[in-house]
């Protein structure tokens, strides 16, 4: 019997985890993306780390000298259920970055902050490009984006102590200054995929 629910609770995890999709996103400090991207209802996990370069499972230290051509990027699990891979788009554009800042964000400069959306897939990259090209034609944005549409080759997560990093340092002067706002923003914006 407990042989039995054993093997039910294995089906059902595998049964959840392949409802799951995953999207790539990089827009400056991973940290505030992060973030944002775990108070989105239907998100599962928002992983910090990175994506775009050559170098294989790169360091912070590494990616930081701008040199491996990785992008502090973050991992997004979700559940398409409960919120789409547009609206993980809409808050990208709207609250997690500045997509008008070419290989920056705020005050961290280089090439590994820049504004990027790593695709899965051939639809995620149609629905990247559809969504900018949307964004451009309506003049979203006063000056030109500059994200790129790259193909995800592989995902690398940073090291531990990155991870969850507004959660544990809610006071931090970086943390106040660049990343609360993006909660807040998020909050007013989407106030249905906030959590």
């Amino acid at each position: 019997m407990r042989k039995l629910a054993l093997i039910g609770l294995l089906f059902a995890t595998s049964a959840a985890s392949a409802q799951t999709q995953t999207a790539v996103f990089a827009g400056g400090c991973f940290w505030g993306v992060e973030a944002v991207f775990e108070h989105v209802s239907g998100v599962q996990e928002a992983v910090s780390g990175y994506a775009g370069g050559k170098v294989v499972d790169p360091s912070y230290i590494r990616v930081s000298t701008g040199t491996t051509g990785h992008a502090e990027s973050v991992k997004v699990t979700y559940d398409p259920a409960q919120v789409s891979y547009r609206q993980l788009l809409e808050v990208f554009f709207a609250v997690a970055h500045d997509p008008t800042q070419l290989n920056r964000q705020g005050p961290d400069r280089g090439t590994q902050y820049r504004s990027a959306i790593f695709y899965a897939n051939e639809e995620q990259q149609r629905d990247a490009r559809q969504y900018i090209g949307e964004l451009e034609a309506k003049h979203a944005f006063r000056r030109p984006i500059v994200t790129q549409v790259e193909p995800l080759k592989a995902f690398y997560p940073a090291e531990a102590y990155h991870q969850r990093y507004l959660d544990q340092h809610p006071d931090e002067p970086y943390i106040v200054i660049n990343d609360l706002p993006k909660l807040e923003a998020l909050k007013r914006a989407f106030p249905n995929l906030y959590r």
